[in-house]
């Protein structure tokens, strides 16, 4: 009888590009191409991350993002920016407030986030589950 080999995870995904607003929505289709899959949490993660660079670091800022399989079933988000004086922070906000949900939308759907700080850059990052039957 003759196995098959274990289907392997396809090769993490890694962009470099300018954070500006143009590249949130080319972000989000590159991803779902390359998972092949059906992947809304991913997809709203790379947006809000990529988003907090532009409002946060500035508009312009070349970043590199990062999608791949985490350890276990789900997949993990990366970017990274120069930038590692200026950390995300998780607010609360009001329903008057225009903005502030980023990252409470990122915590709701990650199983896990978290900042690594370099001396010249910083990786905010977030893991979360495969939807049943991506994995």
């Amino acid at each position: 009888m003759h196995r098959q080999p274990p289907t392997a995870a396809p090769p993490d995904l890694e962009v470099e590009l300018l954070a500006v607003p143009k590249a949130v929505p080319e972000l989000r289709r590159a991803v779902r191409g390359h998972l092949g899959v059906a992947c809304p949490e991913v997809q709203l993660c790379v947006s809000e991350l990529l988003g907090n660079v532009i409002r946060h670091v500035g508009e312009g800022t070349p970043v590199r993002v990062r999608v791949g399989r985490a350890e276990g079933a789900g997949f993990r988000v990366e970017v990274t920016d120069p930038d590692p004086r200026v950390l995300p922070v998780l607010l609360q906000a009001t329903g008057e407030d225009e903005s502030g949900r980023g990252l409470v939308l990122l915590d709701a759907v990650a199983l896990r986030w978290g900042v690594e700080q370099g001396a010249a850059s910083k990786t905010v990052w977030c893991e979360v589950a495969a939807e049943a039957g991506d994995a």
